[in-house]
């Protein structure tokens, strides 16, 4: 039950050979040139990546991003797979072993800002295209997570046969994730659909959906959910949920008033200012000068840091600026940043520790250069950088102790990060690909 080959080879010397897997009742696949398939693979990418338009810092890692989130695609309909892996660890010997061989809705905002900041308006638009038919119907149906074709069926199990990677266990297929609600990701799907519009996309399929979007949203903002990042625990009434809830009727207020979209904008305006007004007094701290995780916390979420990125509040606000130096001093580890405190209120329900998470570190460094701190912010661009393996890729995660990436990988949220802030830091407003006059 092996096939075997052997052959001689020495200094200097180049012998191609091609491994290659058929059904047995299907005709043989057909044959490869090895080095004309090596060619022409290397021709590809360069003339893909050659339409990149971005011209700021840190080039090479930002093009080496934007090839990775091309690897990650499905051609066929345009989904972006999270990983291309599962189950491998977020701590060595642990249980936070997940399949991300999947597409997350919550993803899209996060990669249209980046193909589209750097010129891949095709790529985006496929994207966009995939967003469209998986969200299509009711959207109180909606899923977190979808098959990379759309499909919805994403049923999670455990592979007891296998010890997993250095005995983390178990090993899983598929995400729960899926049957979660998310209150977020009716805000990033909405944001998503209007940047789309905003930077020109050809084609608007998208303004019933956004219309449901809307109408789910208001019934549905005050309601507790899992969060960003999936919790397993109780659900909460997350901070960075609501202020997503606000940012999809945001989104629907401006795309009435900017081009003209027919819906009850008036009642939009309300609402939005309803649920600005309750985050302000419900998920801002004031005596110790930061926002919450949720409502009545006593932790902080490296996802606040994306509030400014919304619009809800400016980079330079006090708010803003207090939760940034609350979420250093209470998160940072090492000159990284953590997701969460997971020990602190069990809010996760998994009693374990975990290590920084990459595309925390990039959030940070955007806080700190959108308050001025440009030197910090630019310090730690540079010492995320840093950790990427030998062949330009990260993880999901990064443990300073241990000096490894842990997670699946490669991540496209962390790639995504990596581009978005490079932009950032290089003068361009967020969500676009024209310079900030700033």
């Amino acid at each position: 039950m092996r096939t075997t080959g052997q052959f001689d080879i020495h200094a200097g010397d180049t012998v191609p050979f091609v491994l290659t897997y058929g059904l047995s009742y299907e005709h043989a696949p057909r044959p490869l040139d090895a080095r004309q398939a090596i060619f022409d693979t290397d021709r590809y990418w360069t003339d893909w990546i050659d339409s990149c338009d971005y011209s700021g810092e840190h080039t090479d890692a930002v093009r080496r991003s934007l090839i990775t989130l091309e690897a990650l695609t499905y051609r066929p309909t345009g989904g972006i797979v999270a990983a291309a892996t599962t189950s491998l660890p977020e701590q060595i010997g642990g249980s936070r072993n997940w399949d991300y061989r999947y597409c997350w809705l919550r993803d899209a905002a996060f990669t249209l800002q980046a193909l589209l900041g750097c010129g891949f308006v095709a790529e985006a638009k496929a994207w966009r295209n995939w967003l469209v038919r998986a969200v299509a119907g009711d959207p109180a149906d909606l899923q977190m997570v979808y098959r990379l074709d759309g499909a919805r069926r994403v049923p999670e199990f455990a592979l007891p046969w296998l010890s997993g990677y250095n005995g983390s266990a178990p090993v899983r297929v598929g995400n729960a994730a899926a049957e979660q609600f998310q209150l977020d990701v009716w805000g990033e799907v909405l944001d998503c659909l209007h940047l789309a519009r905003e930077n020109g996309l050809r084609g608007d399929p998208a303004w019933d959906i956004e219309v449901a979007l809307l109408d789910f949203l208001e019934g549905h903002w005050h309601e507790p959910d899992n969060g960003l990042w999936e919790i397993r625990g109780q659900p909460r009434l997350f901070v960075h949920s609501k202020v997503m809830a606000w940012a999809g009727v945001d989104r629907g207020v401006r795309a009435v008033e900017r081009f003209g979209l027919p819906g009850p904008v008036d009642r939009w305006r309300a609402l939005r200012e309803q649920i600005r007004t309750e985050i302000l007094q419900e998920g801002f701290d004031a005596r110790r000068g930061t926002f919450t995780q949720f409502y009545g916390s006593r932790g902080v979420d490296a996802a606040l840091l994306l509030i400014p990125r919304t619009g809800f509040l400016p980079w330079d606000d006090p708010r803003v600026v207090g939760t940034v130096s609350t979420i250093e001093r209470e998160l940072g580890r090492d000159g990284f940043i953590l997701r969460y405190r997971p020990e602190l209120e069990q809010v996760d329900g998994i009693a374990e520790p975990e290590a920084t998470f990459v595309a925390c570190s990039f959030w940070l460094a955007d806080a700190l250069y959108g308050a001025g701190r440009v030197h910090d912010a630019r310090e730690l661009f540079e010492r995320v950088l840093s950790v990427r393996n030998d062949v330009g890729l990260f993880a999901e995660e990064y443990d300073p102790d241990a000096r490894r990436q842990l997670g699946n990988v490669p991540q496209a949220f962390s790639h995504v990060a990596l581009v978005n802030t490079a932009r950032h830091l290089s003068g361009y407003a967020v969500g676009t690909h024209r310079p900030d006059p700033r």
